[in-house]
């Protein structure tokens, strides 16, 4: 049984209640919001420990929402799954760039709504690598003990799944791993996750590291590899 507080943001009533009902079966403490504007609020009065959120909201939609949850440094730590149809492919990149942690295409089952659930708010109990080496490549640092990156001496903002991610590439350079093996390293080998959703997060990765972002190399038919700027 589980005492985690989850919020649900979801305007079809059919939808919210059976995700409550299977919640709360399982020990969760689970709210409901039937608008985005209400979501909002509620998840900043409420500070659950996940969010799953609807991505067709009237008024307010579900990527506004996130992207306010993710903006707002007394929310941005809290975890969101993304309820999506299958022809929101957009919307869904959009969401993993601003920082969502998963995404679950409707139609789903209740089972796997609890499986990432469970997937998510267990990566979010893992300690943080305090005990880890800080990695430093010409102008890129990046420190596990800060959960920190910097390009130049400047911060740069990454999610926690864009921190991992690079993190695990940057202590191999030159290795290459698989979509596969990524995706366990980073999202836990119980977390469903796609071979998109890593292309999402290597790209967003790219963009904000700006130059340094080349170090970061696809390797055609096999996955991604990260470059010592030394070695070259």
């Amino acid at each position: 049984m589980s005492s985690h507080k989850i919020l649900i943001i979801e305007d079809d009533r059919d939808i919210a209640e059976l995700i409550e009902y299977n919640l709360t079966r399982e020990g969760y403490q689970v709210t409901t919001a039937f608008t985005g504007e209400n979501g909002l609020k509620t998840a900043q009065s409420l500070r659950p420990d996940l969010v799953l959120l609807d991505l067709m909201l009237p008024g307010l939609d579900g990527l506004d929402v996130c992207r306010a949850l993710k903006r707002d440094p007394k929310t941005d730590q809290i975890p969101i799954i993304m309820l999506t149809a299958k022809s929101e492919e957009a919307d869904i990149v959009s969401g993993l760039e601003m920082g969502a942690d998963d995404y679950i295409s409707k139609p789903f089952s209740p089972r796997e709504v609890l499986a990432r659930i469970h997937a998510v708010l267990r990566r979010k109990a893992e300690p943080s690598p305090q005990e880890e080496t800080r990695l430093s490549f010409r102008d890129l640092t990046i420190d596990p003990g800060r959960h920190e990156v910097r390009v130049a001496n400047r911060p740069i903002v990454v999610t926690s799944i864009e921190f991992r991610l690079l993190y695990f590439l940057a202590q191999r350079p030159g290795w290459v791993f698989t979509r596969d093996q990524i995706m366990d390293s980073t999202h836990g080998a119980d977390a469903i996750v796609t071979d998109r959703s890593i292309d999402v997060h290597i790209a967003g990765l790219r963009k904000k590291l700006g130059l340094c972002g080349k170090y970061i190399e696809t390797v055609r038919g096999v996955g991604y590899r990260f470059r010592d700027p030394e070695s070259s």
